[in-house]
C-alpha cells in the first residue's frame, strides 16, 4: 500500500521545473499586477471626486480591483502543473478575460457613470 502511495505522488509532481513555473507566472503576473493598478487608480479618482461613489459604484470599481487577482490565482491554479505551452495559454486566456472585463467597467462607467456616482 506504501508503493501505490508513493508512485501516486511522484505522478502528480509537475511537469515543470519551479524557477520556470515562477519565471513565466511571475511575467504574466505583471501584466495581471497592471490591470490591478489601472483599476485602483479608476477606483481613486472617481471616489475622491466632488461627488464621490454610491454603493453600488462601490461595487462595481471593487470588483474591478478584485477581478485580475481571482482571475490570475485560477489561471495559476489551472495550469502550474502542465507544461510550458498549456501553461502559457491558461495565464493568457485568464489575462484575455481581465481586458474583456476591463473594457466593460471603462464602457460602463463612460455609458452610464452616473449611477456609480453618489449624491
Amino acid at each position: 500500500m506504501m508503493a501505490s502511495t508513493t508512485g501516486t505522488s511522484a505522478a502528480r509532481r509537475s511537469a515543470l521545473p519551479t524557477w520556470l513555473i515562477a519565471t513565466v507566472s511571475g511575467l504574466f503576473g505583471l501584466f495581471y499586477a497592471y490591470a490591478v493598478w489601472n483599476a485602483v487608480d479608476l477606483l481613486i479618482r472617481q471616489a475622491s471626486g466632488p461627488l464621490g461613489l454610491s454603493g453600488y459604484g462601490w461595487f462595481v470599481l471593487l470588483a474591478a480591483v478584485f477581478f485580475p487577482i481571482l482571475a490570475f490565482a485560477g489561471a495559476l491554479t489551472l495550469g502550474w502543473r502542465r507544461k510550458i505551452g498549456p501553461l502559457v495559454l491558461i495565464l493568457l486566456t485568464g489575462l484575455a478575460l481581465v481586458s474583456v472585463f476591463w473594457l466593460n467597467i471603462v464602457a460602463y462607467a463612460s455609458v452610464y457613470g452616473t449611477s456609480l456616482l453618489g449624491s
